[in-house]
């Protein structure tokens, strides 16, 4: 129903920009997300008005004599990279280096995001599955890669697949009878667990972990840890297997927790009254929807579910679900987008590496294919996109101090911060009612997010309250 919904908010001429109702219960509101089980959504209600379909475009005369002067602001460096793109003409209208491959940090995630929704479809849904194992009394527990598993009702994440439902799915499976040995299966995500170009502190800091195929909570220890910053376990596929060990009970299982791979799926069925052949399906919970998890990325910059979307391309085009074959992927489906893939070099899906690069006008030509009404199934990038003074990691940004309150409410846009380097890539509605998608990319800033992200935010302020013409 949400893939559905922003079909119809997005038209040739703009897009009518929603708070949907489960990312309404993420980012602070009163209604509960429902279980993955719960087709029903709440209907949407608006946040940001609809662009005016008659609005007069800005000339490229117009936006360089508003945008030159801020550009060149001491505060961002020598490296500032911009484009700034109609979104129903597709007109280029301010471009400083916009072919430049840039270290993007989080705006990564925007390719992330469109490349997940083309590959695996908004409704596409992660499973996490338990077999029974090859010796008597041994289930083995199956990653999919679904980063937002919760243990139970307590979870981090809204509408989250839960290990006890997985667990009373396994038990009536089994008549009764408990489980001796647990095998965690997490051989989905080959290779490292740790990106490529990651700064040291990283896999410790809270903003990243350990990438893999089974987890809860994004690797959290504590599901009531913050969005952002969190204590993560450095092994968190035999973390979950124990937790769901403990469920399954006899509490001698947890100590039987071990990795492993599943047997073959069994052909044809079992006899009546035996017990199941190794491989068999015990039981299977689903993740949200995709295009939630792009919400829930994009809008709380959560790396974690980054590198499982990025995965999941790799999956829909047969690459090891590794760094190296998501990096392979994501390029793959731009290229099959009809953008400019040249222009790119991940190797990750968060942006935490410093090795990735992305041009500003890759991210505008991205935002508009996504926002001209052509691949409506790409619209889903823009639901959990921050707002300017309101949401997300704009949400104390645009404020009168900074002399930038032209944007609030009316830039939509990821941002993206690494020492030394400082992006925001998204949508700005001009005072004429115009719909631009816009880039701004620095990776040699002298000094820290105090001045930089101010400097960054007065060009989409320039941009949200001026006609341009």
């Amino acid at each position: 129903m949400l893939a559905v919904v922003l079909l119809l908010a997005v038209t040739a001429v703009g897009l009518v920009v929603v708070r949907p109702g489960p990312v309404d219960g993420w980012l602070g509101g009163s209604a509960a997300a429902p279980e993955w089980t719960a087709p029903v959504e709440p209907s949407p209600s608006p946040v940001l008005g609809e662009p005016v379909s008659a609005a007069p475009s800005p000339t490229p005369d117009g936006v360089r004599a508003v945008l030159d002067p801020l550009v060149r602001a001491a505060a961002l460096g020598e490296r500032v990279h911009v484009s700034v793109v109609d979104v129903s003409s597709g007109t280029s209208l301010y471009d400083n280096g916009g072919d430049a491959p840039t270290v993007p940090a989080s705006v990564t995630k925007l390719v992330t995001g469109v490349t997940a929704l083309a590959a695996r479809g908004p409704g596409h849904r992660i499973p996490t599955r338990v077999v029974a194992g090859q010796n008597p009394g041994e289930v083995v527990i199956v990653g999919g890669g679904d980063p937002t598993l919760a243990i139970d009702g307590t979870g981090f994440y809204p509408g989250a697949a839960r290990l006890d439902k997985l667990a009373e799915q396994v038990k009536q499976a089994l008549g009764g009878t408990a489980p001796t040995a647990v095998v965690v299966d997490s051989t989905l995500f080959p290779g490292p667990v740790y990106g490529p170009g990651w700064d040291a502190d990283i896999p410790t800091g809270g903003f990243g972990g350990a990438v893999t195929a089974l987890m809860t909570d994004g690797a959290r220890r504590d599901p009531k840890a913050g969005p952002k910053y969190a204590e993560r376990f450095p092994d968190p596929d035999l973390a979950a297997g124990r937790a769901f060990a403990r469920l399954l009970g006899p509490s001698g299982a947890a100590a039987k927790v071990t990795k492993g791979k599943a047997p073959e799926t069994p052909a044809g069925s079992p006899a009546a009254g035996t017990a199941p052949a190794p491989g068999t399906e015990l039981g299977r919970v689903e993740s949200p929807p995709l295009v939630r998890l792009v919400d829930i990325m994009i809008s709380s910059s959560d790396n974690i579910i980054a590198e499982a979307l990025a995965r999941q391309v790799a999956l829909a085009r047969n690459q090891p679900a590794s760094y190296t074959g998501a990096a392979a992927a994501m390029d793959e489906v731009v290229a099959e987008l009809g953008l400019p893939a040249d222009e790119l070099t991940l190797s990750d899906g968060s942006g935490l590496s410093r090795r990735n690069r992305i041009s500003p006008s890759l991210l505008t030509d991205l935002l508009v294919l996504a926002g001209n009404g052509s691949r409506s199934e790409l619209a889903g990038v823009f639901s959990g996109l921050p707002v300017g003074g309101w949401s997300g990691t704009l949400a104390d940004r645009y404020a009168p101090a900074a002399g930038t309150t032209a944007g609030a409410g009316v830039v939509r846009a990821k941002t993206g911060t690494l020492t030394g380097v400082h992006a925001i890539s998204g949508l700005v509605t001009t005072a004429d009612g115009r719909l631009l998608a816009f880039a701004v990319l620095t990776d040699k800033v002298p000094g820290g997010s105090e001045t930089a992200q101010p400097a960054l935010d007065r060009i989409g302020a320039a941009l949200a309250g001026c006609g341009c013409r």
